[in-house]
């Protein structure tokens, strides 16, 4: 298996047949798709039976998270790390706010030596679509600071649509706790640490149908924290 595609999802039974149907469509990498939830009641789940029963190749696979209320972003990450079987990883969000077209040059750029490889809204060509306007500001002042004063190889640090070459995991341990400012934190480590990170611009899109389970004023401080690490000397 050379690529392992991992879906946290949390009341995402609007958007996870298409999204899948996307990926079909497009992604063309030898890969699997480790769906993450939370609570077996979740409305996701009973759409996501649906859809696997309709389907002849068995590469999807639905699997609980670790966390004890079901819901925490971090326990399905580090959970679709633990599972995953790809030469690479890859995280994707559910609500069809990432281009999913990319992956296969996002592989190839992992193939051609990168260790992550960023899909990036801030750099040339890239963009964002909608979203809270406060949200855009902050994560596009995060990137842009850390590229241009700190030299992080990306404009865009925050974006969680990222890839990344799964052996170097080995050597990063996540400390998040709280939402999807594990992504800022993987980078942040990664460049210390030395490791090859790439970027292509992409245009990201709020979601059409479904709510947003971003929660960004209790997540914000943990994204101060994460932003500071910069600063530390480990």
């Amino acid at each position: 298996m050379k690529l392992s595609i991992i879906i946290p999802v949390y009341h995402e039974e609007k958007n996870i047949g298409k999204v899948l149907d996307r990926i079909k469509k497009s992604v063309r990498t030898s890969h699997e798709i480790l769906v993450l939830y939370g609570n077996s009641d979740d409305p996701t789940l009973k759409v996501l039976n649906s859809y696997l029963k309709s389907q002849k190749k068995g590469n999807i696979l639905a699997i609980q998270n670790a966390a004890k209320d079901g819901r925490r972003i971090i326990s399905s990450i580090k959970t679709g790390l633990k599972k995953a079987k790809g030469r690479a990883v890859v995280f994707t969000m559910a609500d069809l706010s990432d281009d999913v077209s990319q992956v296969d040059q996002m592989f190839q750029l992992i193939k051609d030596g990168s260790d992550i490889v960023c899909a990036s809204r801030y750099m040339k060509d890239g963009k964002k679509i909608g979203g809270p306007v406060i949200k855009t500001i902050l994560s596009k002042l995060a990137g842009l600071t850390l590229y241009y004063f700190f030299k992080v190889p990306t404009h865009d640090s925050t974006n969680a649509f990222k890839m990344y070459k799964r052996e170097i995991f080995s050597k990063i341990n996540i400390k998040s706790t709280g939402g999807f400012e594990y992504s800022l934190e993987i980078v942040l480590k990664a460049h210390k640490k030395g490791y090859k990170i790439t970027e292509i611009p992409t245009v990201w899109r709020d979601r059409e149908a479904g709510k947003s389970n971003f929660k960004f004023l209790s997540w914000l401080p943990k994204y101060f924290k994460t932003y500071f690490y910069v600063f530390g000397k480990n």
